[in-house]
């Protein structure tokens, strides 16, 4: 896909064409105009990272460039120009990726191909060699008629992925599991920029190769079985078998209008209700995003009624984040508790979270809202969740200990391993007619056995 022309470029071709005797000047000032466009949506696409899209600004980006913010809106009129570009800019680069992959001769090599070239793009944003992409986090933060072109754009993108695995994954695999198989693709690589941050730039080769070892044979020892067991004591009721939803998404109503509603209905809406819809909210939306007249919306009460439950919308958030962390505890908890091996004990950590996140006690608060919290919040939150990775991890090592799991760094696999629970919150997106009785075999099951395992 290519970036929508400007309009200066569009005069300066015309220019050269008409008079050659300008042709020198009009390509300086075309070379000018693009690298400072270019410039431009480095610093936009680091912002929005940081800030998010309803968080960054156009003063913002361009002080960070030495600009004056009327020099940004000749480039880009709008916030939201500057972010749809940003993005598109993304998706152009991840397609590149896999149309690059696609052209290797071996259908099994192509995965690891579009790994490996994306960890390298990863390496040179670190080492400053190539401006920085923006994270699709934020693409749910646009509005029609930008989220419209974005959305195209990605959902071509997602095509292109999928046609890496569709001749690589053993036939018979309908088009459900494809999908699943290719958002656990393009997650791992996606993710792959929050955890390797860990890593000096020099040693990203060595983590990609641990990444692609993993993803293509997975990590589980020769002979083990795949369980369909969840952990008891932390859903309400088992979600095998049944197609249940997020209550807050089954459960959207209306808009209230101004002036409608009661405050005494209060007592009818829980806390737990704010919970999940400021969850799923800040899922949807990004932190910013998340206000309290959405929250409000998405429970069908006032805003009265709001702050009759919670005294301002960031102690509710930070609860959102603390909820989530709870229920991994205790997941973790309850699955060390477990018995077993350690292949088992991580099986059953994975399929209960994953049930959780189809269940009426979910979704889990996405990282996606994590990378745009204040700064005094995002390291908390960021060094709680490497704790519970390492938690993770310790299940791996028992797993090499006992022989259920192969040897693998525990570490990449751990990160791996919360990346895909993270996914998995919007995997009906990408696959629909998955839900809590199938998720696991379709979603998680491909990274414990290997991407391109039946």
């Amino acid at each position: 896909m290519q970036n929508i022309p400007e309009p200066s470029d569009a005069s300066s071709s015309a220019g050269e064409a008409a008079d050659p005797a300008s042709r020198a000047p009009a390509t300086r000032q075309t070379r000018r105009y693009q690298e400072k466009r270019e410039a431009i949506l480095g610093a936009a696409a680091r912002l929005f990272n940081q800030k998010g899209v309803k968080g960054g600004t156009l003063a913002d980006v361009a002080q960070s460039v030495g600009l004056i913010t009327n020099s940004v809106t000749y480039y880009y009129r709008r916030k939201e120009d500057l972010a749809k570009a940003c993005l598109l800019r993304s998706i152009e680069t991840v397609d590149g990726i896999a149309e690059r992959a696609a052209a290797d001769p071996d259908p099994r090599a192509r995965p690891r191909r579009f790994i490996e070239a994306y960890f390298d793009i990863v390496r040179q944003i670190a080492l400053g060699e190539r401006p920085e992409l923006m994270h699709f986090h934020d693409l749910r933060a646009l509005q029609s008629p930008h989220s419209d072109e974005v959305f195209a754009a990605y959902t071509n993108m997602f095509r292109r992925v999928r046609r890496l695995l569709e001749t690589a994954c053993p036939p018979g695999l309908d088009r459900r599991a494809l999908n699943a198989r290719a958002h656990l693709l393009l997650t791992q690589s996606l993710w792959a920029r929050t955890w390797a941050r860990r890593y000096a730039p020099e040693d990203y080769p060595l983590a990609c190769e641990r990444t692609c070892d993993i993803l293509m044979h997975g990590i589980g020892a020769a002979g083990v079985r795949w369980g369909d067991d969840l952990l008891p004591g932390i859903l309400d009721g088992s979600t095998r078998g049944s197609a249940a939803r997020p209550v807050m998404k089954a459960a959207a109503r209306p808009v209230t209008k101004p002036g409608e509603g009661s405050e005494a209905g209060t007592g009818d809406v829980t806390p737990e209700a704010f919970l999940r819809a400021a969850t799923y909210l800040v899922n949807e939306h990004g932190y910013q995003g998340a206000s309290v007249d959405k929250i409000s919306a998405r429970l069908n009460v006032t805003k009265g009624s709001f702050y009759h439950h919670n005294d301002n919308k960031e102690d509710l958030i930070v609860a959102c984040f603390e909820q989530t962390f709870t229920v991994m505890r205790q997941v973790f908890d309850a699955a060390a508790r477990s018995p077993g091996s350690g292949w088992e004990r991580l099986g059953r950590a994975a399929r209960t979270l994953i049930a959780f996140q189809f269940s009426d006690q979910g979704p889990l608060l996405r990282h996606s809202a994590w990378s745009v919290l204040p700064a005094e919040l995002r390291y908390d939150k960021r060094r709680t969740m490497n704790r519970l990775a390492e938690r993770l991890a310790g299940f791996i090592v028992d797993g090499i200990g006992d022989g259920s799991i192969r040897p693998v760094d525990q570490i990449v696999a751990a990160q791996m391993i919360i990346g895909m629970l993270n996914a998995s919150a919007e995997l009906e997106r990408w696959a629909p007619g998955i839900d809590g009785s199938n998720a696991s075999e379709l979603f998680a099951w491909p990274l414990f056995a290997g991407i391109l395992v039946a």
